[in-house]
């Protein structure tokens, strides 16, 4: 049987018990769709201008290590001279922006959880929120930020620390 001969035999049904009133139906794949787009649209817009933000701050945090290690370079050298690893230095380097990122995870993680948790009260039928979703972003803006930073401490300690005490 099909749609439109199923739907035929529920008119009659309905005009022989109730003809006064009008025969009106929706499929409830329309009204999701109707209830869901608007949803999927902010989620796409969200998802673009999320992977927009990240870039333009690997932007902001690439230029920062670069000047960051400019500012130590004489630093860098007298450890490199006094017998630093190149894992020692990075890690000095780095610590900085280790501890940025973790402040900012501090302060931003009570605020979208209570954002989330807000957000999905609008819904009649709805998920909890894990730990383990805060727990994989913040690992991730560690790594990400780790990657960003690392190019230019490991390039920095890895140069000639003769070089760099003679400039200036």
């Amino acid at each position: 049987m099909s749609a439109c001969t199923a739907i035929a035999n529920i008119q009659s049904v309905f005009k022989r018990f109730n003809p006064e009133q009008p025969f009106q139906y929706t499929f409830i794949d329309g009204a999701y769709a109707q209830k869901f787009g608007n949803e999927q649209r902010i989620g796409r817009l969200a998802a673009f201008f999320a992977g927009l933000a990240i870039f333009i701050s690997c932007l902001g945090l690439f230029g920062m290590a670069s000047f960051m290690t400019e500012q130590r370079v004489k630093e860098i050298g007298v450890g490199k001279m006094l017998g630093a690893t190149v894992f020692n230095l990075w890690r000095l380097l780095s610590a900085d922006f280790i501890s940025l990122v973790m402040l900012s995870l501090l302060l931003a993680t009570p605020i979208a959880f209570y954002l989330m948790y807000n957000w999905l009260q609008h819904f009649d039928y709805r998920t909890g929120i894990s730990a383990w979703i805060f727990i994989v972003t913040g690992f991730t803006a560690l790594v990400i930020t780790l990657l960003t930073v690392s190019l230019h401490t490991i390039k920095a300690a890895l140069t000639c620390p003769i070089k760099s005490l003679k400039s200036e």
